[in-house]
């Protein structure tokens, strides 16, 4: 029987080889959860790097937010990496979730990234 971290790793790769398949050489819109903060990344994976990043630990969002680990917290993270992603000029992205469920924080995350201009 296999562990829950496995179930979760199996999921991850599940959802990122669909997004290969699919993505067309969009960079990919990243997601980490943990249980008291956020993080988002944008990546290029035909050349290994990250064009964009944002978390709940940045010293502008910090002071601000009562705690990483919520919704508005996340819907925050998102709002600063369309910014960040606009700076950079990227428009489209592939979004993904990971293991994650599109729900709770990774999906305010997702709503407000759309609402400030990244579009997937």
């Amino acid at each position: 029987m296999l562990s829950p971290k496995d179930l979760f790793l199996r999921r991850q790769q599940r959802n990122r080889i669909a997004l290969r398949k699919k993505g067309g050489g969009r960079p990919r819109l990243s997601v980490f959860r943990s249980s008291k903060h956020i993080y988002a990344q944008i990546i290029d994976d035909a050349n290994g790097a990250t064009l964009a990043a944002a978390s709940s630990l940045d010293t502008e969002l910090k002071s601000t937010l009562k705690t990483g680990a919520d919704s508005s917290a996340a819907a925050r993270v998102g709002k600063l990496i369309a910014e960040r992603a606009a700076k950079a000029g990227i428009t489209e992205v592939m979004f993904d979730r990971g293991g994650y469920i599109y729900h709770g924080r990774v999906k305010a995350l997702a709503d407000a990234a759309r609402e400030s201009g990244l579009s997937f």
